[in-house]
């Protein structure tokens, strides 16, 4: 028999302490200077928090703690100090409305809430509209009735003995976007974090070691900034925290030498002609990780061929802590043209050690297992150590969750032989013209290897003759939107475009330019939003 050793993030820090106490956590702060300490410095800090918290009266185990901040030192703090009480760790998306966030605060009885110094002025909306026995204050100038941050760690002592009832405690709670409703909460544990890092550590997954700088521009309200602030520092890599707003990530990287980087592909697509006018400066980046959504194969080989920056795609949910696939060629594919190599990097990957994977049809008798074939699309289906078996607070139904304990993603997709997935589109957002499915993903993912085209979203408009039709918005690169180009001439060339690829009925019928597609909380493109702007386009101009 084994020993029965809780799997805790406790031994994450007593960890990444004992064996890598010099590596450093370096943050940008909002005047742009840095602050730096050492994994030991921070270590004492936590501990002075977690007695803190403790002695606060305010938090008993399991009580949930709020935090509403940018990725900071201070918030990295709150990451291993809040659970190590036995508490749970509350990240609050700061993009969403004080509306939003109410709903999200009040369900999950958030006790306490620390807040950025960058967004106290915004957090007085939203403290209008909850209760909450007491905000903390992250920057130190802060003055009662609140407490001050620093002054509640500079009046803790440094020894603190964990108080983790059992590695199954939960000490994350994580809300999704909210893409196809209401955002609902997951509730990560202990020992679901621990294995998630264990994994998502592994060489061909985020492969970080001791010799890395990585910085998570995924913020930290979003799915535990995928695990990187635990992985990181397991690893023992340097971490660079980016803060709010760098002005300049090219510098930011030059200077603290960041060799991993994680990111959503909104921020890549922008940042990609600042990096590559800076090419020598940012030598020691070495791989994106990239998740959100996919990235554009063009923007992939970019980054590849032009600046030798490896790109990997991960896909995940909230609800997975977050990481299910990830994208890296093999062995076997070494020797493949570089166009078939990023063919297949374009792919949303293999799932990683722990994660499976199926492909499922509903029928009448419950879910028909599909070939993993690359052509047969189904629904996607997984299972894992850290994957939710219910949302916070919500009974689980099939909607959700199979009979035999699947996720239902609510992805549709291919997965090919070799075990490569392919996210084809959501489920509720395939279109659906004449009784036949179309894919918005395939679509968009088309568009966006044209050289006119910065970004691309297709959506599905009402249409009497076949139910719904495919209608695209696109984004102009910055020297296509000053042509003289007409709306007329740009439709004739991007249906041209998509010809060859795809079925004359899968085609949008018309192609819409834009200054922006608006975007969610996270990053991905908001198809509701943008659904809602283009009916009250088209309410004015049949009034006007």
């Amino acid at each position: 028999m084994m020993m029965n050793y809780p799997l805790t993030l406790a031994q994450i820090l007593e960890h990444a302490r004992h064996i890598h106490g010099s590596k450093r956590v370096t943050t940008l702060l909002p005047d742009q200077t840095f602050h730096s300490y050492t994994y030991t410095a921070l270590y004492e800090r936590v501990k002075r928090l977690a007695n803190a918290l403790t002695q606060s009266d305010v938090i008993q185990p399991g009580d949930r703690v709020g935090t509403y901040a940018s990725n900071t030192y201070q918030h990295l703090e709150l990451y291993y100090a809040i659970p190590g009480i036995g508490a749970v760790l509350h990240p609050l998306n700061v993009r969403l409305t004080a509306v939003q966030l109410a709903r999200i605060v009040q369900e999950a009885g958030d006790k306490i809430i620390f807040v950025d110094g960058v967004y106290a002025e915004q957090f007085e909306a939203l403290r209008e509209k909850i209760g909450c026995e007491q905000v903390v204050h992250l920057n130190p100038s802060a003055m009662p009735p609140d407490v001050a941050y620093e002054h509640l760690l500079s009046e803790a002592e440094p020894a603190y003995s964990w108080d983790i009832p059992d590695e199954n405690w939960a000490m994350g709670l994580c809300y999704t976007s909210g893409t196809q409703g209401e955002p609902r909460g997951v509730l990560y544990t202990h020992r679901s974090m621990f294995l998630h890092t264990l994994a998502v550590n592994q060489a061909d997954v985020f492969g970080l070691t001791e010799a890395d700088v990585v910085m998570p521009l995924v913020p930290m309200f979003h799915a535990m900034a995928w695990g990187l602030p635990y992985a990181a520092m397991f690893a023992g890599a340097d971490i660079v925290l980016p803060g709010a707003k760098p002005l300049c990530l090219a510098d930011l990287i030059a200077e603290t030498g960041v060799t991993v980087a994680a990111g959503v592909p909104t921020i890549w697509a922008k940042v990609y002609p600042e990096l590559s006018e800076r090419r020598q400066d940012i030598s020691t980046l070495r791989r994106l990780i990239v998740g959100g959504e996919a990235m554009p194969p063009t923007l992939i080989e970019a980054y590849e061929k032009n600046l030798g920056v490896e790109v990997c795609h991960a896909w995940g949910m909230t609800e997975m802590s977050p990481t299910g696939t990830f994208s890296k060629l093999r062995e076997a594919h070494q020797n493949l043209s570089d166009a078939e190599k990023w063919r297949i990097k374009a792919k949303q990957g293999r799932p990683i050690p722990g994660v499976e994977l199926r492909l499922a049809a509903e029928t009448s008798n419950g879910f028909a297992k599909l070939p993993w074939n690359g052509e047969v699309v189904g629904e996607l289906q997984v299972r894992s150590p850290w994957t939710a078996s219910r949302y916070y607070n919500i009974q689980p139904t099939t909607e959700h969750f199979t009979p035999d304990g699947w996720l239902r993603t609510g992805d549709v997709a291919t997965i090919d032989v070799e075990g490569y997935m392919q996210i084809v589109d959501r489920a509720k957002a395939l279109i659906r013209s004449g009784g036949e499915s179309i894919s918005s993903v395939a679509l968009e993912t088309s568009l966006l290897k044209h050289p006119s085209v910065h970004e691309a979203a297709v959506i599905g408009v009402p249409d009497e003759k076949w139910g719904e039709r495919p209608l695209a918005v696109v984004v102009l690169t910055p020297v296509d939107a000053v042509s003289n180009r007409t709306d007329t001439d740009l439709a004739i060339t991007l249906k041209q475009h998509l010809v060859p690829e795809f079925p004359k009925f899968w085609i949008p019928d018309r192609f819409i330019v834009v200054d922006e597609i608006p975007k969610t909380s996270v990053g991905k493109f908001d198809k509701q939003a943008l659904r809602k702007q283009l009916l009250s386009a088209e309410t004015k101009e049949k009034l006007s």
